[in-house]
Protein backbone atom coordinates (compact mmCIF):
# COMPACT_ATOMS: atom_id res chain seq x y z
CA UNK A 1 0.00 0.00 0.00
CA UNK A 2 1.19 3.62 -0.29
CA UNK A 3 0.92 6.70 2.02
CA UNK A 4 2.25 9.27 -0.19
CA UNK A 5 1.04 12.70 1.70
CA UNK A 6 1.72 11.82 5.78
CA UNK A 7 5.29 12.88 5.81
CA UNK A 8 5.93 15.36 8.23
CA UNK A 9 9.79 16.10 8.03
CA UNK A 10 10.07 19.60 6.64
CA UNK A 11 14.14 19.53 5.27
CA UNK A 12 15.73 22.73 6.73
CA UNK A 13 16.51 24.23 3.16
CA UNK A 14 12.72 24.00 2.79
CA UNK A 15 11.62 25.89 5.93
CA UNK A 16 14.52 28.47 4.59
CA UNK A 17 13.16 28.86 1.24
CA UNK A 18 8.80 29.30 2.40
CA UNK A 19 7.31 32.65 2.34
CA UNK A 20 5.01 31.25 4.87
CA UNK A 21 5.29 29.34 8.30
CA UNK A 22 5.58 25.76 9.09
CA UNK A 23 1.94 25.67 10.06
CA UNK A 24 0.40 26.71 6.73
CA UNK A 25 3.06 24.17 4.89
CA UNK A 26 1.35 21.39 7.06
CA UNK A 27 -1.94 22.31 5.74
CA UNK A 28 -0.78 20.44 2.52
CA UNK A 29 -0.29 17.19 4.63
CA UNK A 30 -3.00 14.48 4.79
CA UNK A 31 -2.88 14.90 8.76
CA UNK A 32 -1.64 11.35 10.36
CA UNK A 33 -3.28 9.34 8.19
CA UNK A 34 -0.58 7.14 8.46
CA UNK A 35 -1.88 6.19 11.51
CA UNK A 36 -5.14 4.71 10.38
CA UNK A 37 -2.30 2.25 8.64
CA UNK A 38 -0.65 1.10 11.77
CA UNK A 39 -1.62 -2.43 11.98
CA UNK A 40 -1.93 -3.28 7.78
CA UNK A 41 1.73 -4.53 7.94
CA UNK A 42 1.09 -6.86 10.84
CA UNK A 43 -2.32 -7.83 8.28
CA UNK A 44 -0.12 -8.48 5.33
CA UNK A 45 0.62 -5.23 3.55
CA UNK A 46 3.97 -3.80 2.52
CA UNK A 47 3.82 0.04 3.05
CA UNK A 48 5.63 2.28 1.12
CA UNK A 49 5.32 5.87 3.46
CA UNK A 50 6.15 9.21 2.49
CA UNK A 51 8.37 10.39 5.39
CA UNK A 52 9.36 14.16 4.10
CA UNK A 53 6.35 16.27 3.83
CA UNK A 54 4.19 16.88 0.87
CA UNK A 55 5.49 20.71 0.72
CA UNK A 56 9.13 19.16 -0.53
CA UNK A 57 7.36 17.24 -3.78
CA UNK A 58 3.97 15.54 -3.82
CA UNK A 59 4.15 11.85 -4.76
CA UNK A 60 0.54 11.91 -6.31
CA UNK A 61 1.34 13.94 -9.12
CA UNK A 62 3.65 13.49 -12.34
CA UNK A 63 6.81 15.37 -12.99
CA UNK A 64 5.08 17.21 -15.47
CA UNK A 65 2.40 18.21 -13.39
CA UNK A 66 2.91 21.93 -12.39
CA UNK A 67 1.86 25.34 -14.03
CA UNK A 68 4.40 27.33 -16.16
CA UNK A 69 3.99 30.40 -13.93
CA UNK A 70 5.07 28.64 -10.86
CA UNK A 71 8.41 27.87 -11.90
CA UNK A 72 11.49 29.41 -13.20
CA UNK A 73 11.31 30.97 -16.58
CA UNK A 74 14.01 28.33 -18.51
CA UNK A 75 11.21 25.25 -17.29
CA UNK A 76 7.98 26.84 -18.38
CA UNK A 77 8.18 25.65 -21.61
CA UNK A 78 8.17 21.65 -20.32
CA UNK A 79 5.11 22.64 -18.16
CA UNK A 80 2.96 23.94 -21.06
CA UNK A 81 -0.40 22.14 -20.47
CA UNK A 82 -1.30 22.65 -17.01
CA UNK A 83 -4.27 21.18 -15.46
CA UNK A 84 -6.89 22.51 -12.48
CA UNK A 85 -4.99 21.17 -10.04
CA UNK A 86 -1.20 22.04 -11.18
CA UNK A 87 -3.06 26.16 -12.34
CA UNK A 88 -4.24 26.09 -8.14
CA UNK A 89 -0.94 25.41 -7.13
CA UNK A 90 -0.94 21.60 -6.32
CA UNK A 91 1.54 20.25 -8.44
CA UNK A 92 4.81 17.66 -8.32
CA UNK A 93 5.48 20.63 -6.20
CA UNK A 94 3.20 22.22 -4.12
CA UNK A 95 3.48 26.34 -4.87
CA UNK A 96 0.04 27.96 -3.85
CA UNK A 97 -2.73 27.68 -0.72
CA UNK A 98 -6.03 29.20 -0.51
CA UNK A 99 -6.06 31.97 1.99
CA UNK A 100 -2.25 32.40 2.37
CA UNK A 101 -1.08 32.66 -1.48
CA UNK A 102 2.79 31.70 -2.84
CA UNK A 103 4.15 28.88 -0.54
CA UNK A 104 8.11 30.02 -1.86
CA UNK A 105 9.99 33.15 -1.96
CA UNK A 106 11.10 32.86 -5.32
CA UNK A 107 9.38 30.04 -8.14
CA UNK A 108 10.82 26.77 -8.54
CA UNK A 109 14.25 26.54 -10.16
CA UNK A 110 16.24 23.78 -12.10
CA UNK A 111 18.42 22.93 -9.51
CA UNK A 112 15.45 22.92 -6.59
CA UNK A 113 13.15 20.74 -9.09
CA UNK A 114 15.88 18.19 -9.91
CA UNK A 115 16.76 18.18 -6.28
CA UNK A 116 13.22 17.20 -4.90
CA UNK A 117 12.54 14.92 -7.63
CA UNK A 118 15.60 13.02 -7.18
CA UNK A 119 15.53 13.04 -3.67
CA UNK A 120 11.95 12.17 -2.97
CA UNK A 121 9.86 12.11 -5.91
CA UNK A 122 11.50 9.30 -7.74
CA UNK A 123 12.87 7.25 -5.15
CA UNK A 124 9.26 6.91 -3.85
CA UNK A 125 7.84 6.22 -7.16
CA UNK A 126 10.62 3.46 -7.45
CA UNK A 127 10.04 1.93 -4.00
CA UNK A 128 6.16 1.23 -4.84
CA UNK A 129 6.85 -0.32 -8.46
CA UNK A 130 9.92 -2.04 -6.71
CA UNK A 131 6.67 -3.26 -4.03
CA UNK A 132 3.92 -4.13 -6.51
CA UNK A 133 6.15 -6.32 -8.87
CA UNK A 134 7.71 -8.58 -6.27
CA UNK A 135 3.97 -8.91 -4.99
CA UNK A 136 2.97 -9.80 -8.99
CA UNK A 137 6.32 -12.26 -8.85
CA UNK A 138 4.68 -14.07 -5.86
CA UNK A 139 0.67 -14.18 -6.37
CA UNK A 140 0.54 -13.40 -10.14
CA UNK A 141 -0.95 -10.35 -9.47
CA UNK A 142 -1.36 -7.13 -7.28
CA UNK A 143 -3.14 -4.90 -4.90
CA UNK A 144 -2.57 -1.25 -4.25
CA UNK A 145 -4.67 0.81 -1.96
CA UNK A 146 -3.48 4.38 -2.23
CA UNK A 147 -4.35 6.26 1.42
CA UNK A 148 -4.85 9.50 1.78
CA UNK A 149 -7.23 11.95 4.00
CA UNK A 150 -9.60 14.62 2.88
CA UNK A 151 -11.60 17.65 4.12
CA UNK A 152 -15.04 17.55 4.45
CA UNK A 153 -16.83 18.11 0.88
CA UNK A 154 -18.01 21.40 0.60
CA UNK A 155 -21.38 22.07 -0.25
CA UNK A 156 -22.11 22.30 -3.99
CA UNK A 157 -19.41 19.68 -4.99
CA UNK A 158 -19.93 16.48 -6.13
CA UNK A 159 -19.96 13.99 -3.24
CA UNK A 160 -20.51 16.47 -0.57
CA UNK A 161 -21.76 14.67 2.51
CA UNK A 162 -19.31 11.70 1.64
CA UNK A 163 -16.81 10.42 4.75
CA UNK A 164 -15.38 8.65 2.65
CA UNK A 165 -14.31 8.62 -1.49
CA UNK A 166 -13.12 5.04 -2.94
CA UNK A 167 -11.43 6.07 -6.16
CA UNK A 168 -10.85 3.52 -8.92
CA UNK A 169 -10.87 6.32 -12.18
CA UNK A 170 -14.18 4.99 -13.24
CA UNK A 171 -13.21 1.13 -13.24
CA UNK A 172 -10.14 1.90 -14.91
CA UNK A 173 -7.36 1.05 -12.44
CA UNK A 174 -8.91 -2.07 -10.71
CA UNK A 175 -11.23 -4.60 -10.87
CA UNK A 176 -14.76 -5.07 -9.97
CA UNK A 177 -14.45 -7.87 -6.77
CA UNK A 178 -11.89 -5.34 -5.48
CA UNK A 179 -13.59 -2.46 -5.19
CA UNK A 180 -16.78 -3.72 -4.36
CA UNK A 181 -15.24 -5.40 -1.35
CA UNK A 182 -13.54 -1.96 -0.32
CA UNK A 183 -17.10 0.09 -0.62
CA UNK A 184 -18.92 -2.50 1.30
CA UNK A 185 -16.44 -2.30 3.68
CA UNK A 186 -16.58 1.17 3.84
CA UNK A 187 -19.82 1.31 4.68
CA UNK A 188 -19.57 -0.87 7.85
CA UNK A 189 -18.11 2.65 9.06
CA UNK A 190 -21.62 3.74 8.99
CA UNK A 191 -20.49 7.14 7.42
CA UNK A 192 -21.35 8.02 3.55
CA UNK A 193 -19.46 6.35 0.98
CA UNK A 194 -18.75 7.55 -2.61
CA UNK A 195 -17.21 6.28 -5.68
CA UNK A 196 -14.87 8.48 -7.81
CA UNK A 197 -16.59 11.24 -6.56
CA UNK A 198 -15.08 14.11 -6.25
CA UNK A 199 -11.76 12.08 -5.66
CA UNK A 200 -11.34 9.46 -8.57
CA UNK A 201 -7.67 8.46 -8.72
CA UNK A 202 -4.38 10.84 -9.07
CA UNK A 203 -1.02 10.10 -10.12
CA UNK A 204 -0.53 6.68 -8.41
CA UNK A 205 -3.55 5.14 -8.93
CA UNK A 206 -3.64 6.13 -12.69
CA UNK A 207 0.22 5.32 -13.26
CA UNK A 208 0.35 1.51 -11.73
CA UNK A 209 -3.64 0.65 -12.18
CA UNK A 210 -3.27 -2.28 -14.91
CA UNK A 211 -6.05 -5.02 -13.80
CA UNK A 212 -5.38 -6.07 -17.53
CA UNK A 213 -1.69 -7.00 -16.36
CA UNK A 214 -3.18 -8.44 -12.90
CA UNK A 215 -2.04 -4.97 -10.98
CA UNK A 216 -4.87 -3.37 -9.18
CA UNK A 217 -5.04 0.40 -7.52
CA UNK A 218 -7.48 1.63 -5.38
CA UNK A 219 -7.35 5.34 -4.18
CA UNK A 220 -9.04 5.99 -0.41
CA UNK A 221 -9.92 9.31 0.82
CA UNK A 222 -10.87 9.77 4.28
CA UNK A 223 -12.54 12.59 5.97
CA UNK A 224 -10.31 13.48 8.77
CA UNK A 225 -12.96 14.89 10.84
CA UNK A 226 -13.27 10.94 11.34
CA UNK A 227 -10.09 10.83 13.86
CA UNK A 228 -8.65 14.10 14.27
CA UNK A 229 -9.54 16.70 16.49
CA UNK A 230 -10.63 20.55 15.49
CA UNK A 231 -7.08 21.44 16.02
CA UNK A 232 -5.85 18.66 13.55
CA UNK A 233 -4.16 16.14 16.61
CA UNK A 234 -5.36 12.61 16.48
CA UNK A 235 -8.03 11.44 18.55
CA UNK A 236 -7.09 8.38 20.30
CA UNK A 237 -10.97 7.36 20.76
CA UNK A 238 -11.83 7.41 17.04
CA UNK A 239 -8.36 6.70 15.84
CA UNK A 240 -8.70 3.14 17.15
CA UNK A 241 -11.99 1.87 15.22
CA UNK A 242 -10.96 3.13 12.48
CA UNK A 243 -7.44 1.55 12.26
CA UNK A 244 -8.69 -2.18 13.36
CA UNK A 245 -11.07 -1.23 10.40
CA UNK A 246 -8.07 -0.35 7.85
CA UNK A 247 -6.36 -3.59 9.17
CA UNK A 248 -9.30 -5.75 8.64
CA UNK A 249 -9.74 -4.42 5.36
CA UNK A 250 -6.35 -5.43 4.49
CA UNK A 251 -6.78 -8.87 5.56
CA UNK A 252 -9.76 -8.91 3.34
CA UNK A 253 -8.25 -7.37 0.15
CA UNK A 254 -5.54 -10.55 0.41
CA UNK A 255 -8.21 -13.16 0.19
CA UNK A 256 -9.38 -11.17 -3.66
CA UNK A 257 -7.72 -13.08 -6.73
CA UNK A 258 -8.80 -10.42 -9.51
CA UNK A 259 -5.38 -11.91 -11.61
CA UNK A 260 -7.07 -12.65 -14.68
CA UNK A 261 -10.37 -9.52 -14.01
CA UNK A 262 -10.34 -6.63 -16.50
CA UNK A 263 -12.79 -3.90 -15.93
CA UNK A 264 -14.48 -3.76 -19.24
CA UNK A 265 -14.14 -0.11 -19.56
CA UNK A 266 -10.01 -0.41 -18.92
CA UNK A 267 -9.08 0.37 -22.38
CA UNK A 268 -11.72 3.51 -23.16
Amino acid sequence: MSIPHAGRIYPPEILAAARVGRPELERLEDGWCDLIASGACAAGATVVQALWARAVADCNRGENQMAPGEVAIPLRAQFSAPGRKERAGLGVVPTRLADCGPLWKRPIDRAGLHWRLESFHRPYQAALAEELAAAYDRFGYAILIDLHSMPPIPAGQPGHGARIVIGDRFGATAGASLVELIVEAATRLEVPVTRNQPYAGGHIVRTHGRPERGVHAVQIEIDRSLYLTPDRSPDPGRLAPISEWFAELVKSAALVSPAAEVPPLAAE
